[in-house]
């Protein structure tokens, strides 16, 4: 990431937990992600997900999987230590759309993207769909606007109706 950066590229810094790690090693992934981000200020967006262990070889090893709680005390403690990256991402695409609303009111600040295609997470044997009037109705549920925005963040398309705005 740091190669990246320096080259002019932006990325996002992406955490999958609850599979084999300790806490202190999630807390350790989050430190360098803090430190590069103040070095390089090349991360865009942090994006935490839990272990889906459904149909994979790390399966009986995982003596504990997140609960939604675990996952929500993530996005929160991501939002406060993780001051320096602009955008935090909910994920919807492994907690469901339920959890990743509420996670908009534990730090969040991005509901993620309608996927044309998911690979990662349906292959383990979790699958959620959602479609744009999904988010947007998810959204406002949660008293926020709706903003599109492009991997960038940049806003596509802000006429959806609504409270305050997360994308």
């Amino acid at each position: 990431m740091r190669h990246a950066h320096r080259l002019g590229m932006s990325t996002t810094a992406t955490m999958m937990y609850g599979h084999v790690e300790t806490l202190a090693e999630r807390i350790e992934h989050m430190r360098r992600i803090r430190d590069l981000q103040d070095e390089t200020r090349g991360f865009r967006a942090f994006i935490s997900w839990t272990f889906q262990p459904e149909g994979t070889r790390l399966a009986p090893l995982v003596t504990h999987h997140p609960t939604s709680v675990e996952y929500l005390l993530t996005q929160a403690v991501s939002r406060i230590y993780l001051d320096n990256v602009d955008h935090i991402q909910s994920s919807w695409v492994t907690q469901g759309m339920k959890i990743g609303q509420v996670a908009l009111h534990f730090g969040a600040d991005d509901l993620g993207s309608v996927m044309l295609e998911e690979n990662v997470v349906s292959a383990a044997g979790t699958t959620y769909r959602a479609t744009v009037e999904d988010f947007c109705r998810t959204i406002r549920a949660a008293g926020y606007r709706p903003v599109q925005r492009d991997t960038l963040y940049r806003r596509v398309r802000d006429d959806f109706q609504g409270a305050t705005e997360h994308a």
